[in-house]
């Protein structure tokens, strides 16, 4: 091939509709090709839930597929690793130049920003446009030392963006958040719809087979029915908003055995890949208010996690890297229990929540919220093996939002960067919120005693290890303020459960 052709690189998990670089070379009008590297060394970096894998590699191939239906070139490589991959692809192509979009995350930019000097050919690097914060950055000179809130960040989000707002500037309702609205149990005569699941093609049926054929990771790919491509991720969205997105709001915090999803979209995989766009998706969803088929704190509640939640997630990792890896703000040490990667324990609610995280790949976000990070952060877990695991198991996980919401929202480590207290919880909540304690041999009713939920001695046992701390933050101190009604003798056997319980672990 001659010199003058043009290599793009498309990442894994930049599946766009309208990818920059590949846009932009096409603009040139020379000749290009697109150059996919399928890397075994980055799909075993952990012990990946085999779901991820198989959705990641099927929806690449696809993605691939389409690019040639649409006669532009594509060399596809299973490759090692990335580097030899695109080495092998220089050597064979000669291309004048390779072409990309920025990496999301940290590590993956830094080898792009050195792929010139180690290729030994001009690389030219486009901006990411997988995020909102990419257009518009609401807090683009606040100072490291200052925090800046998510809801004062969603905000400026709505405003820009103009979602859910009135002409003359306020929001849609005369309220910004409804999110007090969106904290009810759920109903045991409530019907709860399935989500739309998508028959694997052959070429899904053969990503299966290769995975299970590598080995490695966690699960197992059967029962494997994701969307792979932008028609079916599409399709998804649209299932989500006509049967599902109207509950979303009211049940939004609610956990249920027999439900995993719930009203929940699970879109996050496709949003974190590039099949959906996350404007894209809060547009169709305040279509649908304003056409009157939702209830406002439905949309509002869905709105705030694509571009609240999500943008402020990606905005604070890329603020705190790269020291955010290593925040471990209460100094927490314990290991991972092993029971983690099994689900083997004889508290209900974790072993539900587990047993789905490992067959699945997904839990929504109160499960990792206020189930496992809580009981992380109340069991002193060490943080970057709380992260590990959450990388490792979950389909949608990557790191720019693994990071900031395990570390940052979920165990506090960051010291409040993110989160403006830390989200710990007594059994009272999970047995409010679920039914996971109906079926529990643990009383979520006491905190002491050989029947006691253990959740319930962590938290008060987290509370008298750093009841100063506490004291100190202005959302935590009148919650705290509870352990004072606690005699000394009860406080005694509340740290000796602890201890007995975390030395089990």
């Amino acid at each position: 091939m001659m010199r003058s052709s043009v290599s793009v690189w498309i990442l894994g998990d930049q599946l766009l509709p309208a990818h920059p670089a590949l846009q932009a070379v096409k603009a040139q009008a020379v000749p290009l090709q697109v150059v996919m590297v399928e890397s075994l060394a980055r799909a075993s970096r952990l012990p990946y839930q085999r779901k991820k894998l198989a959705l990641l590699f099927s929806a690449m191939r696809h993605y691939a597929d389409q690019l040639k239906a649409q006669g532009i070139a594509v060399d596809y490589r299973l490759s090692t690793d990335t580097l030899s991959g695109l080495r092998q692809h220089i050597q064979e192509y000669h291309p004048a130049r390779l072409v990309m979009m920025a990496a999301s995350e940290y590590a993956g930019r830094g080898f792009q920003e050195r792929l010139e000097q180690i290729l030994g050919l001009p690389v030219q690097i486009h901006p990411n446009i997988q995020f909102l914060i990419g257009q518009f950055n609401p807090a683009p000179d606040v100072p490291e030392s200052k925090r800046v809130v998510q809801e004062t960040f969603y905000r400026s989000m709505r405003r820009h963006f103009d979602l859910l707002m009135e002409p003359d500037g306020g929001p849609v309702g005369k309220q910004w958040n409804y999110d007090t609205h969106n904290r009810e149990k759920l109903p045991q005569d409530l019907a709860v719809p399935s989500p739309l699941t998508f028959e694997p093609d052959q070429l899904t049926r053969q990503v299966m087979a290769y995975v299970e054929e590598i080995g490695g990771g966690i699960g197992t790919v059967s029962g494997f029915n994701l969307a792979v491509t932008r028609d079916q991720a599409q399709a998804a969205l649209r299932d989500f908003i006509e049967n599902r997105l109207t509950n979303f709001g009211s049940y939004e915090d609610a956990m249920s055995q027999a439900h995993p999803l719930l009203f929940h979209s699970c879109l996050s995989p496709y949003l974190n890949i590039g099949l959906l766009e996350p404007l894209e998706v809060a547009r169709a969803v305040e279509a649908a208010y304003r056409q009157g088929s939702l209830p406002l704190n439905s949309a509002e509640g869905f709105i705030r996690q694509v571009i609240g939640w999500r943008e402020y997630m990606v905005w604070q990792y890329w603020r705190q890297m790269p020291e955010l890896k290593q925040a471990n703000y209460w100094g927490a040490s314990r290991a991972l229990p092993a029971w983690f990667w099994s689900g083997e324990t004889e508290m209900n609610c974790l072993h539900t929540v587990i047993g789905r995280a490992i067959q699945g790949g997904y839990n929504h976000h109160i499960e990792r919220l206020m189930i496992l990070s809580n009981f992380c952060l109340l069991a002193g877990i060490e943080p970057g093996a709380v992260n590990d695991w959450f990388s490792a198991v979950y389909i949608d996980a990557y790191e720019w939002v693994m990071l900031p919401n395990v570390l940052g929202m979920g165990l506090y480590a960051d010291g409040g960067r993110t989160a403006t207290k830390p989200y710990i919880a007594s059994a009272n909540y999970i047995r409010r919120m679920s039914d996971y304690c109906s079926n529990c041999r643990f009383d979520p009713r006491r905190r002491t005693g050989s029947q006691a939920c253990p959740y319930n001695y962590l938290y008060w046992n987290f509370i008298l290890e750093n009841e100063a701390t506490l004291l100190a933050n202005p959302r935590m101190g009148p919650g705290v303020l509870g352990v004072k009604r606690i005699a000394e003798d009860e406080r005694a056997e509340i740290q000796a459960l602890a201890a007995k319980f975390l030395s089990s672990i």
